[in-house]
């Protein structure tokens, strides 16, 4: 793109919007009206000041992010409505100290007005949505996800300063929906509400074409490398779950032996009194193994909480990351491409009407389009050079959030240890018990001898 002045003319950059609101309908924001400047408006005027210093660097840390809010989703048990039955959600914010109720296409509307607010940020994707067949498992699955990108939109440092976040957390009335809708109409998209966004070029480095591209492989990578991190721990979490229902079994078919009534047959008879001492070791060392098989299913529990879940939250915003690129160069440059060939065919109508000699009212109307379009050509590379100040700023979000590794690598090995450290001692516990399963030639229980030095006992 051809270097432009530093400011632009605010009629001009509002007759653009307006044209590029009434001719491309594929993004989000231009469903809404795009409000001339006089009109513009934020909610949150500390907002529209101009900062000090360099407003495209960003100066947090993980501890002030994940500090602006915690919202727990938890899932409604009892499902609503007549015929076609929906689950509902308690959306609860220690920010807002609400507890309020959604639907998830309450959730729906919410990410609809994000995109359409801030579509040069990153903004979170929802799970998908089943209408039927919807088990206990996907449904919990999904209460996760929704939990997941409530917590990473109250965290953003643009969204959680916006009316929307706040109406959707705290908002307790019959129709959210049409309250979020109500709030965004005649306010535009950052773009329009934003002071810095004419200027937005001054602040860029001078390569962030070449930025933006090393930015994005090294998202790319880092993503593959999380997911089989994610995939991996997965895996881990299952195995001890599944060890604790394999320890359960065990113990319970101890049990069931123990108890067995069936009858010694007579040629037995002489050893009945060991097969029942037997029988009754057996039936207690059942709740050794209960108690095993819970200490392996909190293990996998806590790290399906504390690490998968922890990897699924980086993840999401990496994916969102990700999707911001592709709506970038889907959206504002193939718009600006598109603009230009636009731009390129009324010029060449406009040298046809000249040869020919038409009419000088289609003259006149052809060269007012023409200077409409090229306001529209300026808007669109005033909004490109916008859309790469958010990605410089929504990288360096991602940048403070890969702190996160260190707490999930804590979580992991801090459930290894205890869980081992647990069952550990329910196993050495468990030991002396076994004595009375061995009984020496004068029927006296006696424990089995343990090899010593690779010799095998006699």
């Amino acid at each position: 793109m051809d270097r432009l002045p530093g400011e632009a003319g605010a009629a001009p950059v509002a007759a653009a919007a307006e044209a590029e609101a009434e001719e491309e309908a594929d993004p989000p924001a231009a469903d809404l009206p795009a409000p001339q400047v006089s009109e513009r408006r934020d909610p949150h005027p500390s907002r529209m000041q101009m900062p000090q210093g360099n407003p495209l660097l960003l100066s947090y840390t993980l501890q002030e992010l994940l500090a602006r809010d915690t919202v727990q989703v938890e899932l409604i048990p009892e499902k609503k409505g007549l015929f076609l039955k929906h689950v509902e959600y308690e959306v609860s914010s220690q920010r807002f100290r609400s507890s309020v109720y959604r639907r998830y296409n309450d959730f729906v509307v919410f990410h609809e007005m994000l995109l359409q607010k801030f579509p040069y940020r990153m903004v979170p994707a929802l799970p998908p949505k089943r209408v039927l067949g919807a088990d206990r498992e996907f449904i919990e699955a999904r209460r996760r996800a929704l939990r997941r990108f409530i917590n990473l939109v109250a965290r953003h440092p643009p969204f959680s300063e916006d009316v929307a976040l706040r109406l959707f957390l705290s908002f307790s009335g019959p129709d959210v929906q049409n309250k979020l809708k109500e709030s965004a109409q005649c306010v535009g998209d950052e773009f329009m509400s934003c002071k810095l966004a004419p200027r937005a070029k001054d602040f860029l480095p001078a390569d962030i074409q070449t930025q933006f591209a090393v930015s994005r492989e090294l998202i790319r990578n880092i993503y593959n490398s999380f997911h089989k991190l994610r995939d991996r721990a997965e895996r881990i979490a299952s195995r001890a779950i599944d060890n604790a229902a394999d320890l359960l079994i065990f113990g319970k078919e101890l049990s069931a032996l123990g108890s067995d009534t069936t009858p010694l047959p007579s040629w037995a008879t002489l050893h009945s009194s060991t097969w029942g001492s037997l029988k009754q070791a057996l039936k207690g060392l059942s709740v050794e193994f209960a108690l095993l098989a819970d200490k392996a299913a909190q293990q996998g529990k806590q790290e399906e909480n504390d690490v998968v879940e922890k990897l699924n939250l980086f993840l999401d915003l990496l994916q969102s990351y990700k999707d911001l690129c592709e709506r970038h160069e889907k959206g504002v440059l193939h718009k600006h491409q598109r603009a230009l060939h636009k731009y390129s065919l009324m010029k060449r109508q406009m040298m046809s009407a000249t040869v020919q000699s038409r009419e000088p009212d289609s003259v006149e109307q052809l060269e007012s389009r023409i200077v409409e379009q090229e306001n529209a050509i300026q808007t669109m590379e005033l909004r490109g050079y916008f859309s790469l100040y958010c990605l410089h700023q929504e990288m360096q979000l991602v940048h403070v959030y890969l702190p996160l590794t260190s707490h999930i690598l804590g979580a992991f090995v801090n459930s290894q240890i205890q869980g081992h450290k647990e069952m550990s001692k329910v196993w050495n516990d468990l030991k002396p018990k076994l004595n009375c399963l061995f009984a020496g030639p004068s029927g006296s229980p006696t424990p089995p001898r343990l090899p010593q030095d690779g010799v095998s006992p006699r």
